[in-house]
Formats: structure tokens, C-alpha cells, sequence
């Protein structure tokens, strides 16, 4: 049986992972879901963000579902970043963030991130009231990341944008787009360019619909995807897969929102987004179009959260989402040989 972990964090992540669950077995009924633990509040409770368990839980899973974790502003002795823990511990190196446009929008964009390297590598050191953090860029890396970029711009409209500041960070960024420029060449029937990624971001924000693939850093690729965002209706809408050659992550990308936690007021669409992409991932491409369809259908004809303009709480929308997949779903078992 195939078996999903669903990782239980912070926040409205406790608010949204039931949701999460019930549309999985509406969409899926026949996966393993099995729930661990992770993120700030289990820190504070066995002095690790990603205990043991729950990595061991994640490598033997054929995918994982994170909703939300929380990380304190200020630095806590001995706490580290469990999401980026667990694309080290996981070479998930690739990161994807579609966004489409809602509506009638011709918004559809796909951003392609290295996921292990720049400045979150965590290489961070205090000496005499200097805060020193070290910007690691492989020729390794970002080959194998424009790789990732070229093969999907084909599937799609064909065009990459590289984006970096060589003209600040010569080294570093100037390996990065060296190596994608190579990698990239290699495909003769995509279009490549390259910004500068503060001009990327102002033509992300003013004209968004001009992009297809866009391939950068790390930290980059953080801003610019919130950037994005935007175009598709928000940071409550967009979701992220984090895949590497033998495991998959999926999550939406927004944050924890502590002031909504507890309140059944949470938009529950990326997260069901990326449940979405999580099944079309794993081979179960009928029930992820389903889900996909059902996600859509209720974004378009309502009910609707407050965040989108409504009054819905995350249960209306989830039941909402649950009551269109299931006879759909039903309708595939009963036509199945």
C-alpha cells in the first residue's frame, strides 16, 4: 500500500491537517496515511524540530505532506530549520512553485529553485559583533537544477528565464548563471534569458503573465516565489514540491499564521493544492485531476473564506471540496474492470 505522511506542525497546521486527511480519502481512499510530528512546537517539546521518528517516518513514505510550521524570530539554542533540515537529509534539491492565475488570467508560471545551497546553507558564525553567513554556489548544483529547468520548460511554452546578480555577486552568482547558460544550452528548442533578480521582481509584480520557467537560488527563489504568488491570488492559493531523487515533499507555501490558529478560519486550498500534486506525483494522476477539478470548482462557485472575500470557515470550503470529488471518485471505482 502506498503510505503518505502527513507532517502535523504548527499553527494553522493543526487546524488544516484533518482537512488535508479527509481529502486524501475522499480523492485516494486505498492510501496509507500515517501522521508525525514536526516544526516548533515539537521542538519544544522532545528538543528537536524533525525528531528521529518522524525522518525515519518521511524516508520510508512514498511522499510527505507538510502544512505549516513555526519558527521563532529570535534565535533558540540548538533550533534549526526543520524544512531545510529535511531537504539536506533528503537531497530534495529541486524546488517548484507553479502559479496560475485565477479566472481568466493568462498567468502561468513555474518557478524552479535549487532547494540545498546559497545562503541557506547554514553557514552562520558570530565573531567580535560581526554575523557572518557564507553563500555556497556549486557548478554541481546549479547544473542540476538548470537541468530540471530546461526538461520541464519543454513540456510547457518553452522559455527559461535564468535570473541572478552576477553583476554584484560575480563568484557566486556568475558560477550559477555559467552553469545554467551551459546546461541550458543544450536544449535547442527552448528560449533562454536571464534578469537581474530585482528587475526579475519588479517584472514578476507589475507583469507576471510574460514568464514561464524561471530558474534561481535559493534565497532567491524564496522572495521571488512570494512575489509571484501574488498573481495567483495569494500566498493562501500557491503550493511547493520539494523533490529529489528518491523522495517528495509537498506543502503549500504559506506560513503558520498563529492568529488564525484554533479559529477554523484557515484557507485550506494550497494545502489541498498540494495534496493535489502530491497524488499526481506518486501515480495516481485520475484522482489528482479529480481533486484538482473539485479545488477549482469550489475557488470559482464558492463557498468562500474570508481571505477570498467570504464567510466560509475551512470546514465549509473542505466539505465543499470533499462533496465534489466524491462522486466523481465513485464514478472511477464503479467504471474500473
Amino acid at each position: 500500500m502506498t503510505r503518505v505522511v502527513l507532517l502535523v506542525g504548527d499553527g494553522i497546521g493543526h487546524d488544516l491537517i484533518e482537512p488535508a486527511r479527509r481529502v486524501l480519502e475522499a480523492a485516494a481512499p486505498h492510501l496509507d496515511l500515517v501522521e508525525a510530528e514536526i516544526g516548533y512546537g515539537a521542538f519544544q517539546r522532545t528538543n528537536d524540530a524533525l525528531p528521529a521518528s518522524t525522518l525515519s517516518s518521511v524516508r520510508a513514505a512514498n511522499a510527505s505532506l507538510l502544512v505549516a510550521v513555526g519558527s521563532p524570530l529570535e534565535q533558540v539554542e540548538g533550533y534549526r530549520s526543520p524544512i531545510v533540515r529535511l531537504r539536506r537529509e533528503l537531497d530534495l534539491f529541486c524546488g517548484l512553485r507553479p502559479v496560475k492565475g485565477l479566472g481568466d488570467s493568462a498567468v502561468d508560471l513555474l518557478l524552479v529553485r535549487d532547494n540545498t545551497e546559497g545562503l541557506y546553507a547554514g553557514r552562520e558564525h558570530v565573531e567580535e559583533g560581526r554575523a557572518i553567513a557564507q553563500r555556497i554556489v556549486t557548478r554541481a548544483a546549479s547544473t542540476r537544477i538548470a537541468r530540471v529547468a530546461g526538461e520541464l520548460a519543454t513540456g510547457r511554452k518553452g522559455r527559461v528565464c535564468v535570473v541572478h546578480k552576477a553583476n554584484v555577486m560575480r563568484e557566486t552568482c556568475g558560477l550559477f548563471r555559467e552553469a545554467c547558460m551551459h546546461v541550458l544550452s543544450e536544449f535547442p528548442g527552448i528560449e533562454v534569458s536571464e534578469l537581474l533578480v530585482d528587475h526579475a521582481a519588479y517584472r514578476l509584480a507589475a507583469h507576471p503573465e510574460e514568464f514561464d520557467v524561471l530558474v534561481t537560488t535559493n534565497l532567491f527563489g524564496d522572495v521571488l516565489s512570494d512575489v509571484a504568488a501574488h498573481a495567483g491570488g495569494g500566498l493562501g492559493l500557491v503550493t511547493s514540491a520539494n523533490l529529489g531523487p528518491e523522495h517528495a515533499l509537498f506543502e503549500p507555501v504559506h506560513g503558520s499564521a498563529p492568529d488564525l490558529a484554533g479559529r477554523n478560519l484557515a484557507n485550506p486550498a494550497a494545502t489541498f493544492r498540494a495534496a493535489a500534486e502530491l497524488l499526481r506525483h506518486i501515480g495516481r494522476s485520475a484522482q489528482a485531476e479529480a481533486l484538482s477539478h473539485a479545488i477549482e470548482h469550489t475557488l470559482s462557485a464558492g463557498p468562500h473564506t474570508a481571505d477570498l472575500g467570504g464567510t466560509a470557515s475551512t470546514s465549509d470550503f473542505t466539505e465543499a471540496v470533499v462533496s465534489r470529488i466524491q462522486p466523481v471518485v465513485q464514478a472511477m471505482q464503479n467504471s474500473a474492470p
